[in-house]
């Protein structure tokens, strides 16, 4: 079978490696006779499985001892409706930062808790898209919270400053950010991650909350989206979606062998660079964003000629190039080239482009 390399942007390309290895103890569970996705979520096998991936990802991302880490399930369109009725306390407003689809989402959900308000922070500066600095987001001194997405998976815009806001709670949306790169933890209160990007499989949703956070929830959120509750039952309240859960500490396992998320961006800077540069010196493919916000995660770009992009789907398609295809929304190619994607899959893409171009352009 010809190599694929899976471009989706979630659910998204999991480490090979990961693959074999879940494929290979799939039926025969540490020689239990049974496959990780039979036994008990309360035996003490599967509670090492979720005792070690939480340490796995305390370790990659530095987490401080003040912090509670909680996998949830609902993905992050959960959280959006979780975050209000967990943070608001007698407040009525929280600041929703608008720099795309997924921000504004999280903005609709929130009016159903409360009277949030939106900043947008997008401008056109010399004919790309760019987002304000921080020191710009006209934020409000009584709203609860401050909540953002540092990476529009739809737009390609991401968001490299870290919060400075003082006495203020910060909430961010990481679902196709998180392992990608270095972060400090302590610039954040919440963060929360659907896992289908750069995790593990669909089906699991990871939060990372500072524990001096939980406790406060409304009376009307529901058990399953409590903080408080979820904590007290060390994420168990429910029977969790174990096989995602053990998928996922498979993958902390493989990003720990790469180097941590020190190598990890590293790589995903090179290979974004790559891809970038190859677009900025053709005529015959555009990028509609600002250099200081173009995303490592998400490379969206368009044909000159739009009525090649079939054609450009197919044949890239042929050669194992798979789901390129750019959100409805925005049109045009996207390449999701998430921490699974290798160097070579970059390359290849690259190589493509380059065949296209001189045929068609």
């Amino acid at each position: 079978m010809n190599v694929v390399y899976n471009f989706s942007a979630g659910p998204a390309m999991i480490p090979r490696d990961v693959l074999y290895q879940a494929k290979k103890e799939l039926q025969n569970w540490k020689k239990s006779g049974s496959s990780v996705m039979e036994i008990s979520h309360r035996s003490e096998e599967f509670i090492r499985v979720a005792l070690e991936a939480e340490q796995d990802l305390r370790d990659l991302l530095k987490i401080p001892d003040s912090f509670k880490v909680l996998f949830c399930q609902g993905g992050a369109r959960g959280q959006f409706s979780a975050i209000p009725m967990n943070l608001l306390g007698n407040s009525k407003t929280a600041d929703y930062i608008n720099s795309g689809y997924w921000s504004n989402c999280a903005f609709i959900e929130a009016k159903k808790y409360c009277s949030p308000q939106s900043i947008y922070i997008r401008e056109n500066h010399n004919k790309k898209e760019c987002l304000l600095p921080m020191r710009q987001w006209n934020v409000s001194n009584k709203s609860a919270y401050i909540h953002y997405c540092p990476n529009e998976t739809i737009d390609g815009l991401s968001i490299y400053e870290e919060p400075f806001f003082e006495n203020k709670i910060i909430v961010a949306d990481f679902s196709s950010f998180i392992l990608s790169r270095l972060i400090n933890i302590k610039n954040y209160d919440l963060i929360y991650a659907g896992a289908q990007k750069n995790i593990g499989p669909a089906g699991i949703t990871i939060i990372i909350i500072r524990k001096k956070l939980i406790g406060y929830s409304s009376k009307i959120a529901p058990s399953i989206l409590d903080y408080k509750t979820i904590s007290e039952h060390n994420s168990m309240f429910n029977t969790p979606p174990t096989f995602a859960w053990y998928l996922s500490g498979l993958v902390f396992k493989w990003l720990k062998k790469q180097g941590g998320l020190e190598e990890i961006e590293k790589l995903n800077q090179k290979k974004s660079d790559l891809l970038y540069k190859k677009i900025d010196n053709s005529e015959f493919y555009i990028n509609k964003i600002d250099s200081k916000n173009r995303s490592q995660m998400n490379v969206v770009f368009h044909l000159i000629n739009p009525k090649l992009n079939t054609i450009f789907l197919k044949e890239a398609s042929k050669l194992g190039l798979k789901y390129l295809r750019g959100h409805s929304i925005v049109g045009g190619m996207r390449a999701s080239i998430y921490n699974a994607m290798p160097l070579k899959g970059v390359k290849s893409l690259i190589k493509f482009m380059s065949y296209f171009e001189n045929r068609y352009g």
